[in-house]
């Protein structure tokens, strides 16, 4: 029990430099392998101008880019806050086993960053949410997914 309090305590620190920074909002996040760093990294939305820069997104960025893999099986995220939904499918996509979290989605709600209106989006119809969705040429990029699933040399994550 005591690592895992090292490692969101790394977390809250890198959330911590932003208020110093103004990098983006103070979210941090730590990647831990075998009881190693293996990635870091905070919220750097504003100076990257990414609304992807997430904490959560970019260490898992810094962390496959050090082990040279897409995948971070037996790996576990520590991070200053629960993820967001756009964090959270960043997560599941690395196959990450486990997430340590200190703030809640209703703490981050009450500094101004509210995720709720993209969990209502994601359940709300596509002909009823606010940004318009239309699918065109569909045949035509079917047709690619068609020669994926042909194709031989494939690397499935």
């Amino acid at each position: 029990m005591l690592e895992t309090i090292k490692y969101i305590k790394e977390a809250i620190k890198l959330a911590h430099k932003n208020l110093k920074t103004n990098d983006g909002w103070p979210f941090g996040a730590v990647i831990v392998k075998d009881w190693k760093i293996i990635g870091r990294w905070r919220n750097m939305v504003i100076s990257h101008s990414d609304p992807t820069a997430h904490a959560e997104v970019q260490a898992i960025r810094n962390a496959c880019k050090k082990l040279w893999e897409h995948h971070l099986d037996w790996c576990e995220i520590y991070t200053s806050c629960e993820p967001c939904p756009m964090c959270l499918w960043a997560i599941y996509r690395a196959h990450i086993s486990k997430i340590y979290y200190a703030d809640t989605q209703e703490d981050a709600a009450k500094i101004g960053f509210d995720d709720n209106f993209i969990y209502e989006e994601l359940s709300t119809p596509k002909s009823k949410r606010k940004i318009p969705m239309k699918q065109i040429n569909h045949k035509e990029a079917l047709k690619v997914f068609q020669k994926w699933t042909n194709k031989k040399d494939k690397e499935i994550y």
